[in-house]
């Protein structure tokens, strides 16, 4: 069974930065994605990265403002998030999949258990 933990998360104002981890033993051949869901909404896929790190997609909201990445030495995800705003307040969490499409869709396999980051003045 994959394990997956995030940290990171935490209250930061408008136009602030987070930098939320995601540590996975054995995730060298999965893709990786983060997931964020909003009280109220339903959950959405915020950023993909492939098992090499050549391949990264973001959802259009994110887009310029946050960074995936990974460093498979350290079995770890990392997503940098500038520019917050208020509507990027949500629990976020990181998955694993085999495939990177998998990620793109949704389709995860495995869940960290999620952070929860607020943006508010």
């Amino acid at each position: 069974q994959l394990q997956l933990v995030e940290s990171g998360g935490g209250l930061v104002q408008p136009g602030g930065s987070l930098r939320l981890s995601c540590a996975v033993a054995g995730f060298t051949y999965y893709a990786i994605g983060w997931f964020r869901q909003a009280p109220g909404k339903e959950r959405e896929g915020v950023s993909c990265i492939s098992s090499s790190g050549s391949t990264t997609n973001y959802a259009d909201s994110v887009k310029g403002r946050f960074t995936i990445s990974r460093d498979n030495a350290k079995n770890t995800v990392y997503l940098q998030m500038n520019s917050l705003k208020p509507e990027d307040t949500a629990i976020y969490y990181c998955a694993a999949q085999k495939l990177f499409r998998r990620c793109v869709s949704g389709k995860t396999d495995y869940w960290g258990q999620g952070t929860q980051v607020t943006v508010s003045s």
